[in-house]
């Protein structure tokens, strides 16, 4: 008689097969937290908005008025208090300067539905100021956009809210 065991008894066959096994259901897992998650996007169409800042670029450095913007944000921004932001807008002389329209953009990497913007009201001219909340610990990210005529002018600045 012949001592014929099946492979599927063999330690190092289940070993592989198990192995083979558990990366399917890593694998697996992993594919549905992508699809279920939320992708963190900061702009629903950053595609066609990328390609109409490129394909603009070049007019838009012609007709650059090469102003000075600064943002004025605290230091430390509480969760679910009103903060008061400023932004002021100067020529290259250092004149006040009144574009079309600023808007204060607020945006979360981690959750693109907690995303909101407000108008930047006139204080005097070229300082504008809003009044913002956070409702959530951590990161955000803040544009302020100012336009004049067709063009429109950013200043970029991230804070944690909550964190001192």
């Amino acid at each position: 008689m012949t001592n014929k065991q099946s492979a599927w008894r063999s330690p190092w066959v289940i070993g592989w097969v198990g192995l083979l096994l558990l990366f399917f259901i890593f694998s697996g897992v992993r594919i549905y937290l992508a699809v279920t998650s939320s992708p963190g996007l900061v702009d629903e169409n950053y595609y066609e908005r990328g390609e109409a800042l490129s394909r603009n670029r070049l007019q838009r450095e012609a007709r650059n008025p090469g102003w000075e913007m600064r943002l004025e944000a605290p230091e430390f921004v509480d969760i679910g208090k009103p903060t008061q932001f400023g932004f002021r807008v100067s020529d290259r002389e250092g004149r006040p300067v009144a574009p079309d329209s600023v808007t204060f953009y607020v945006y979360r990497p981690a959750d693109s539905s907690l995303d909101f913007s407000k108008p930047m009201r006139l204080v005097e001219p070229g300082h504008y100021t809003v009044e913002a909340s956070f409702p959530l610990l951590g990161v955000w990210d803040i544009l302020v956009s100012s336009t004049h005529d067709q063009d429109e002018y950013n200043i970029p600045h991230r804070i944690s809210a909550g964190v001192k």
